[in-house]
């Protein structure tokens, strides 16, 4: 069975609705944290289909947050083959930077539902299912549109909102995992997103609560440590309608 890896960058940014497109599509789940001492010991290149979610933290906080340098090397060692890679805020815009885009403080914040503008393209597009639909919007950083690549989608506060390269390596900068809920639009805060985000029915790399620096992770070799052990969690059942079908469009094998 093909083997899907997604990688959250804190524990409640999961894959939410894209769970069962990726299943139908034939893929089996794995998970794994940041904050996990193994994560800097994966080989990016190998899973067949790589997601990365979003998180709070910056590209260009590398400093602080060594691994976001150690995955973003490993990012780029991926999409120089071109393998099937989706990064969605935050991993939208690692895949930018991995590229050789940039990525930078916005000027405003972008919270909330709001549709985005798609771009005219020919049948293919994995977007063409959201043309009009209300998209969660959770970001204040944007990025520049790097060389070789396909501007997807935009929005009324910034332009880059969806790109391409190829036919297998996609970034989106809104949640389109995300259904439409009143908690959001009652102004509740980030404790809310975390609850009903958390779930995302895949494979955790090892139980919670083993958690420590990954500054020195890097260094070590991923064959000399070994393939770490994988286990199946429950499903989550939501499943927001208007993604349906759309999303297989985005996890063909």
């Amino acid at each position: 069975m093909k083997k899907a890896l997604i990688i959250r960058h804190v524990p409640h940014e999961g894959i939410a609705a894209f769970r069962q497109p990726i299943e139908a599509a034939g893929y089996q789940l794995d998970r794994i944290d940041v904050s996990d001492p193994e994560f800097g010991c994966i080989d990016l290149r190998e899973p067949d289909l790589l997601i990365m979610m979003g998180g709070p933290m910056a590209v260009y906080d590398q400093d602080r947050l060594p691994w976001i340098r150690c995955q973003l090397k490993r990012l780029a060692l991926r999409l120089e083959q071109d393998r099937p890679t989706l990064g969605v805020c935050l991993g939208a815009q690692m895949i930018a930077s991995a590229l050789g885009g940039d990525v930078f403080p916005g000027p405003v914040k972008e919270v909330g539902f709001h549709k985005v503008k798609v771009a005219d393209a020919p049948d293919d597009t994995p977007l063409r299912h959201v043309a009009d639909q209300p998209l969660l919007h959770w970001h204040g950083d944007t990025f520049t549109l790097p060389g070789g690549t396909e501007l997807l989608a935009s929005s009324d506060t910034y332009q880059h909102q969806a790109f391409r390269r190829g036919k297998d390596i996609l970034g989106l900068q809104f949640h389109a995992e995300m259904g439409l809920d009143e908690r959001f639009h009652r102004g509740k805060r980030s404790q809310d997103r975390a609850a009903w985000q958390d779930h995302d029915g895949a494979t955790a790399l090892r139980p919670a609560g083993r958690r420590r620096r990954l500054g020195d992770h890097c260094r070590h070799d991923a064959a000399a440590r070994g393939r770490p052990a994988f286990r199946r969690e429950a499903r989550d059942p939501r499943q927001p309608a208007d993604w349906q079908a759309g999303d297989r469009l985005l996890f063909r094998g």
